[in-house]
């Protein structure tokens, strides 16, 4: 069931601006169709990879918070062991629980690629950031955008203040200003600054400036996690 959070101020810019959220919107949808289709090949080959060496599920699923707060599912090509890829230990409302907001140094630590859990195919697909790809079908369905801020667990949403919420007020995006300045490597006060710039600067040659830097960053494997 998908929820929402109350957010202060829902109205992006976008929003405000009913062409250029149109045009975003035309784009997503004939940028993932065509990468769906064009990618097709590469889609085979990791899935292939995956089942070879760890056998079923191909996907990993988890849900996200979205825009407006909105939650869904997102979808990764599998990079961990079966049963490793669901998690144990602690859950997410123990790591994370500030009564006031994110704190600004606050890192999220994805696993190392050097972790003994990462299986040999999911070393090289999170590399190159190919693990991702299979969120070019949550493009299509509208839950994401090919540009935005990276969708957040939403553990650590709930603990947003209201500056920190802003960032929900655009759909999440494959890439962002943050990814092509960082990526895993900024902490969330970094982060959260980068996102509102492109919140608050949202345009075409913003959206093509980052579409050429993270082809830049997949290619050179940099800053991967």
């Amino acid at each position: 069931m998908k929820t929402s959070l109350n957010l202060t101020e829902k109205q992006s810019r976008q929003s405000r601006n009913p062409f250029q959220s149109a045009f975003k919107r035309l784009f997503d949808i004939a940028g993932s169709a065509a990468c769906l289709v064009l990618l097709t090949p590469v889609y085979a080959g990791v899935a292939a990879s995956i089942l070879a060496e760890d056998g079923r599920p191909v996907l990993f699923k988890q849900k996200r918070t979205g825009k407006d707060g909105v939650t869904f599912d997102i979808y990764k090509f599998r990079s961990m062991k079966v049963q490793q890829a669901s998690g144990t230990g602690k859950t997410a409302d123990d790591k994370y629980n500030w009564p006031d907001r994110v704190p600004d140094d606050f890192v999220f630590k994805p696993a190392s690629l050097d972790n003994p859990n990462i299986t040999k195919a999911g070393k090289f697909i999170r590399k190159y950031s190919l693990d991702e790809l299979p969120q070019l079908y949550n493009v299509l369905k509208g839950d994401m955008s090919l540009i935005g801020p990276r969708p957040e667990i939403i553990e650590i949403t709930r603990c947003y203040d209201a500056q920190q919420r802003e960032r929900l007020t655009v759909k999440p995006g494959i890439t962002g200003w943050a990814q092509v300045n960082g990526r895993s490597s900024m902490n969330h006060g970094e982060k959260i600054k980068h996102d509102l710039y492109y919140v608050n600067n949202t345009s075409l040659t913003l959206d093509i400036k980052i579409i050429i830097k993270t082809a830049t960053q997949v290619l050179l494997g940099k800053n991967a996690s």
